[in-house]
């Protein structure tokens, strides 16, 4: 079995953050150019260097996306953006186009270059032509299946990385190439703006009957008929390392910091395990049920995945209340808000390698030592006395059903 590199989001400093500190050991990342997520914060210029050197310090590698097709009018920036990313210090690149990879290597010589999922490498042929002009890793399409990802690492050279998607959302169609978005919206999915229209409700109306609608339906149980599901693969851990693959990485750089947290601690303990010999820690893997997601499939590992037709609304029964900033040895945390909650609430606690437990919210102070019936003001700190000390960017939450109706 190979040992799974653990590649997760980060869409801004604090998702970073929570990734490095809930145990990934890599993080991928966007500049304000030429990213695949034009929605999600992103990192400045200025930002970059600061986010890397976080990384580093760590221990925690840092790949950035280049991995938009550029118009002709951009190409013209890629050679200094190249440069700069690689005396940021960044680790890799991530990368689709050929003019791109090609000016990397010249530009950025110190990053490995890996093709991004955006290329749709599905067989070993692609694979290898990517490797022989200087890729060190590539980003196999997420329609493959695991036996056909076991055929491409037999049958590619063994210097050569594969990284496989493990976690997340899924395109109705090959991944990154819908022009669905551009169709209906004018958002390019290509260039990091899609719109999801596989999400909509459809209908069907005849061109004589105007305004009189049609419901369109693939089975009895509804009319989302391109909506997909999440992917989740982390009871199949084994099968992937079994595989051959090198790292699994885990969508959502868009997502929230609670998310890249949770998901990232859930794979990272599981994974740990599964690389140990040790049956897997069933508290772990339940984390993966603790955060917003749409009905869960293994992707296409194992067959197709198939639609899921009854709506297109994500499963939320948690929410995030606060995030701990530091905590004495008596467990009194200082405590920044995210959402309001009274005294005497049941929260949990679940931290940077710590197991999630209970907290029932008593004795709230603001930061002047009055006594807080209630935090309501978004980001305001407070003190919260918890059971134990606890590590900072500990979350606290709550059992809430937040999902749409």
């Amino acid at each position: 079995m190979t040992r799974l590199e653990l590649l997760s989001p980060a869409g801004d400093m604090e998702r970073l953050k929570m990734a490095v500190l809930y145990g990934a050991d890599a993080v991928y990342l966007a500049g304000t150019s030429f990213g695949m997520r034009s929605f999600a914060g992103n990192f400045s210029p200025e930002e970059l260097p600061e986010a890397i050197a976080f990384a580093h310090s760590h221990g925690v590698k840092v790949h950035v996306t280049v991995n938009t097709m550029p118009r002709n009018g951009e190409a013209a920036c890629l050679p200094a953006y190249l440069e700069a990313l690689d005396n940021a210090g960044a680790d890799a690149l991530i990368l689709a186009d050929l003019g791109a990879f090609t000016l990397a290597g010249k530009y950025a010589p110190h990053c490995q270059r890996h093709v991004s999922t955006q290329q749709s490498i599905a067989n070993y042929e692609c694979a290898k032509a990517w490797y022989e002009l200087g890729a060190k890793r590539v980003v196999l399409a997420r329609e493959l299946s695991l036996e056909e990802i076991r055929e491409i690492r037999a049958k590619t050279p063994k210097e050569l990385e594969i990284e496989t998607f493990g976690h997340g959302a899924m395109c109705v169609s090959y991944s990154g190439r819908c022009l669905l978005s551009n169709y209906m919206t004018g958002r390019d999915s290509n260039r990091g703006a899609c719109a999801q229209p596989c999400r909509y409700r459809y209908a069907l109306m005849e061109e004589k009957r105007p305004g009189e609608y049609f419901p369109v339906f693939e089975d009895e149980k509804g009319t989302y008929i391109l909506n997909s599901r999440d992917m989740c693969m982390i009871d199949h851990l084994g099968d992937l390392m079994d595989a051959g693959v090198d790292c699994i990485k885990i969508e959502g750089r868009a997502k929230s910091a609670y998310y890249a947290a949770i998901v990232t601690g859930a794979y990272r303990h599981c994974i740990d395990d599964i690389a140990a010999g040790r049956d897997m820690d069933p508290v772990w893997r339940d984390e993966v049920e603790h955060i917003s997601h749409r009905v869960y499939s293994t992707g296409f590992y194992f067959g197709e995945p198939g639609q899921y037709v009854e709506n297109s609304r994500y499963i939320r029964d948690w929410q995030i209340c606060a995030i701990v900033e530091r905590c004495d040895e008596n467990g009194l945390a200082l405590c920044s808000l995210r959402n309001k909650f009274p005294e005497g609430a049941e929260l949990e606690a679940v931290g940077p390698g710590l197991r999630p437990f209970p907290v029932i919210a008593e004795g709230m102070t603001d930061t002047e030592g009055n006594p807080l019936p209630e935090p309501k003001t978004p980001q305001m700190r407070f003190y919260l006395p918890l059971p134990k000390p606890v590590p900072a960017y500990t979350i606290l939450r709550r059992g809430v059903d937040l999902s749409a109706k």
